[in-house]
């Protein structure tokens, strides 16, 4: 999956970063570079590859995959933990703007902070490019998608490090609330634990995307079969997620179906369900009665399975 010029994504999130740095706490502002996007891309590339290549036509063929998905997880594993050190330093962040002070005392500690947390928004930006990336690479090589094991912010008085801290709090929350809370089009998704055709389901998720670009994709959260592989391609295509668990401690037996009824009140533009158990059955009746257009997919639909040569994709 080589290229002689990086992609978009490898561009922004290794190009597009601040010129100073903070590391570590403590550390003194440095200009520290990011590694070229061209050479991460080829890089994560080539790892990827060697995993499959060095274990290929061999007695270990069949650990080439685990191997392999355990390599992106760890990108998925670092991401995660980056993200919380961020939250951590931007809650900080704005609790020190809520008690200005306008000695410059404050002002170096301010910008200081504020640093840190611009350095960590940027090494989670860049490892969540890797790791989707080598996702990617991942599904070339093994035919299948990969998944994660577990796993949906002035005064005038205010002095200019702490309005440009302000703005870059405010942006962030934009951010997160977008993610949590999408308002593009909602696409509803749900289907079995027992699916082996991605394939299907990706090329017509590709072909609804086409039409609605900007589309959220609403799933029934299961961890496995159909909602894995929507969530896959998600990740592969830059759509968001919204995964709708049932409340059992809430409804009991019902959450299922409660479920169901939430997600068509959310007008749905679109639908995909595939055969399953009755919650699938409820929610492509429920769809209907509301008219969202949906399409609906039958297990003996699928195309054959392939020949069980390799391990399963782990999740």
């Amino acid at each position: 999956m080589a290229e002689d010029t990086a992609t978009t994504n490898f561009q922004e999130a290794f190009g597009d970063v601040g010129a100073l740095s903070i590391v570590e706490m403590g550390d003194e502002r440095a200009e520290l570079d990011m590694p070229e996007p061209i050479e991460a891309q080829h890089d994560c590339a080539a790892i990827m590859a060697t995993l499959f290549d060095l274990f290929r036509d061999t007695r270990l063929e069949t650990s080439a995959q685990a191997i392999a998905w355990g390599f992106v997880n760890s990108f998925h594993y670092e991401a995660q933990k980056l993200e919380r050190e961020e939250d951590t330093l931007c809650r900080d962040l704005g609790e020190m703007t809520r008690r200005y002070d306008p000695s410059e005392i404050y002002a170096v500690e301010m910008e200081e902070l504020q640093l840190r947390a611009q350095t960590k928004t940027e090494q989670r930006a860049a490892i969540e490019c890797m790791r989707d990336y080598a996702a990617d690479c991942y599904r070339a090589q093994s035919g299948h998608p990969w998944s994660p094991a577990r796993g949906s912010k002035v005064s005038s008085g205010g002095t200019a490090s702490q309005i440009a801290a302000l703005d870059f709090l405010k942006a962030r929350a934009q951010d997160h609330r977008e993610k949590r809370n999408p308002t593009g089009p909602l696409v509803v998704f749900s289907g079995g634990q027992e699916w082996h055709d991605f394939k299907q389901l990706w090329d017509r998720l590709d072909q609804i995307k086409a039409r609605i670009p900007h589309m959220t994709l609403c799933t029934t959260a299961q961890r496995k079969g159909c909602d894995m592989i929507a969530a896959a391609w998600a990740a592969s295509r830059g759509v968001t997620v919204v995964a709708f668990t049932p409340q059992t401690g809430r409804y009991g037996n019902r959450a299922g179906f409660v479920r169901n009824e939430q997600l068509v009140k959310l007008a749905p533009v679109e639908a995909i369900v595939c055969q399953g158990s009755g919650l699938q059955s409820n929610l492509l009746q429920t769809l209907k009665d509301a008219r969202v257009p949906t399409h609906a997919f039958r297990i003996d639909g699928q195309a054959p399975a392939p020949t069980a040569t390799k391990r399963q994709a782990i999740g």
